[in-house]
């Protein structure tokens, strides 16, 4: 609803609705005049005093026929939808749901009701049933019932292979009680959304019968009646045109802009994330000042922090990448490094806010016009998603999808273009580019999908590629590929990367640079070789003592007690101090500050008490010794 509220022209279309069904159902017994009433002394008259919208041919009152009339053509339209809802959602359900036999039963008889010519059944219904108003408005519901089992069908088709419906059935509840529990929740976004269109549909089917004396019997008043009945005068007075024909209009015109606005909601709805009820929401605060950025870097982030609506999910985030350099970020799940990455680029959606600078080349992108800013995607900074799904669209080939970049990054066509894509799919290395451009992506193995999404993202010919765990999901062998690809495409070309990874291994394997992230904030960055040996950050420590490569045999593994917080749940000072075994009260006075390791240059950690637990690391060790 709060979504919807920030569509104006929706809630226009909504109040628009409220305020003429209000006034057919009030209107009616306020009027002193009935729609039947004639006065032909007073016939064709404009509107007064005594009759606000004038009168018709036989002197009729044309407003209060204009408010009768809309009992009858808003309660027809209410009829038909109802038996539209009710028919197309259980049978939609049904369908989505049970699948196989049901699904293909339900599918055959919605084509061929769609099939069915819609006008020749009304007319034959209306001609057996002595224009019987209800069995006509019952029948349009019918016709109608398809698009809501349609859209109700492909919707409860995805959600019945979710875990929790799967869990539903394990945990032995009855079909039915999936279906009306758990399933029917979760599709009326659709379907809402589907109904006020389809609204609009029955409501302008319904008024052209009624201009034809269909569903409703003269004298008494229809909105679509009252266009007829004003034809029949149009050139005496042409000004009874208005009343039904931009009611009809307007009402029609109201359903489709509460449907648009539904839809628009919907979908911000998905990308906006709510705070945990009963927490309040941190206000979007920079806790230390950001050095300049450095004009000699590919990239240099400064300060940057990402929030929706108050509430922060990254703070404060600031690096430098070289041209050639590999900067790995780590950290747990839920610490914000796809946030990170999103940001830079510019693409969290809508009802983000994105704070400080991200500087690339001479361009600050943040402050940017969104010109300069998508066209600095692709051909300066590109992205490759851990699922190359994501990526690839399944129903065009490689060539297509890889050409359509090519095309647009270095506007070759033809001859020029295919051997571009075949020159991007042998720099990924694989090992028949003409076959694997010919294949669907599903034809491909994952490392190979992989291979061509890294393709994709090289296309534009990019100084600076995020990666972000581009070897989830891949066996060793493959993981160790797309590794030397990337280590190759930095050395060759001077791509500069940024590699986001779980993977501590990796980031020894392949980076330059590392920045640990902890609930939202960069609590360390140093070079590769200093972090693994000299780690200053309490997280740090931890992550490393829990690596399995690192366990003694024999002894149990380290472990890190507690989770990552919620982004309403950060404490005020640091973000760790709940899970630090060396944490103080000082820890949660105030926001910590990135700041230099004595004795290391280009060493940072976000820790008041770095300097100390390094003296007393370095001291039993030297004991150990």
């Amino acid at each position: 609803m709060r979504g919807y509220l920030r569509q104006p022209l929706g809630v226009a279309g909504g109040l628009c609705l409220v305020f003429v069904v209000l006034a057919v159902i009030i209107g009616p017994s306020l009027m002193s005049q009935g729609p039947l009433d004639v006065n032909l002394t007073n016939a064709l008259s404009l509107p007064s005093a005594e009759h606000l919208l004038g009168t018709d041919r036989l002197g009729r009152d044309v407003l209060s026929r204009l408010l009768w009339g809309g009992r009858v053509s808003l309660g027809g339209l209410a009829e038909a939808l109802a038996i539209a809802l009710i028919l197309g959602i259980a049978l939609g359900l049904l369908a989505g749901y049970f699948g196989g036999l049901v699904d293909n039963t339900v599918s055959r008889v919605t084509e061929i009701c769609m099939a069915t010519p819609a006008i020749v059944v009304m007319l034959m219904i209306y001609g057996i049933s002595d224009n019987n108003s209800h069995l006509g408005m019952i029948t349009l519901g019918v016709l109608t019932s398809p698009n809501i089992t349609r859209v109700t069908r492909t919707a409860a088709r995805a959600v019945r292979e979710e875990t929790y419906i799967a869990s539903a059935r394990v945990l032995g509840l009855g079909r039915l009680r999936i279906i009306f529990d758990h399933v029917l929740p979760n599709v009326w976004g659709p379907i809402i959304v589907n109904a006020a269109v389809l609204a609009a549909i029955i409501l302008g089917v319904q008024g052209g019968l009624n201009y034809i004396n269909l569903g409703v019997n003269p004298p008494e008043p229809s909105w679509g009646g009252m266009v007829a009945d004003a034809q029949k005068v149009l050139s005496k007075q042409p000004y009874l045109m208005l009343p039904g024909g931009m009611t009809l209009t307007l009402v029609i015109m109201s359903l489709l802009l509460v449907a648009d606005g539904l839809r628009d909601a919907m979908a911000l709805g998905r990308e906006r994330f709510e705070p945990h009820e009963g927490i309040a929401a941190q206000p979007a605060t920079r806790s230390e000042p950001a050095n300049p950025a450095n004009p000699a870097t590919a990239l240099s982030v400064r300060g940057l922090s990402a929030s929706i609506r108050g509430l922060e999910l990254v703070r404060n985030v600031s690096f430098d990448l070289a041209d050639g350099e590999t900067l790995g970020i780590v950290g747990e799940s839920g610490c914000g490094k796809s946030v990170t990455a999103s940001a830079i680029l510019g693409q969290l959606g809508d009802g983000f806010a994105i704070d400080g600078e991200v500087h690339f080349g001479q361009v600050e992108l943040n402050s940017a016009p969104r010109g300069v800013r998508a066209s600095s995607r692709g051909s300066g900074i590109a992205y490759v998603s851990q699922d190359p799904m994501v990526a690839l669209d399944p129903c065009f080939r490689v060539e297509s999808q890889l050409g359509e970049l090519v095309g647009r990054h270095d506007k070759l066509r033809g001859r020029m273009r295919r051997a571009r894509v075949l020159e991007l799919l042998t720099q990924v290395g694989l090992p028949d580019p003409k076959d694997t451009a010919a294949r669907f992506p599903h034809q491909l193995s994952g490392g190979m999908m992989q291979r061509v999404a890294i393709a994709c993202a090289l296309a534009g010919r990019p100084r600076v590629l995020i990666a972000d765990e581009p070897t989830t999901a891949l066996d060793v062998t493959i993981q160790g590929e797309i590794l030397d690809l990337l280590r190759r495409l930095a050395a060759e070309s001077g791509t500069s990367i940024i590699l986001i990874t779980h993977d501590l291994g990796v980031v020894a394997d392949i980076c330059d640079k590392v920045a640990v992230m902890y609930a939202g904030e960069v609590v360390e960055v140093a070079e590769v070789a200093d972090l693994f040996m000299h780690p200053a950050h309490p997280y740090t420590r931890a992550m490393l003592s829990s690596n399995p490569t690192a366990a003694v045999p024999g002894a149990k593994l380290p472990t890190i007690p507690g989770m990552v917080p919620a982004p309403s749940q950060w404490p005020r000072g640091c973000h760790f101090h709940d899970r630090c075994a060396s944490g103080l009260n000082a820890c949660t006075l105030d926001a910590i500050p990135l700041s230099d390791v004595i004795g290391s240059d280009g060493h940072e950690v976000r820790c008041i008490r770095a300097d100390e637990l390094a003296v007393a690391s370095n001291s039993e060790e030297a004991g150990h010794d």
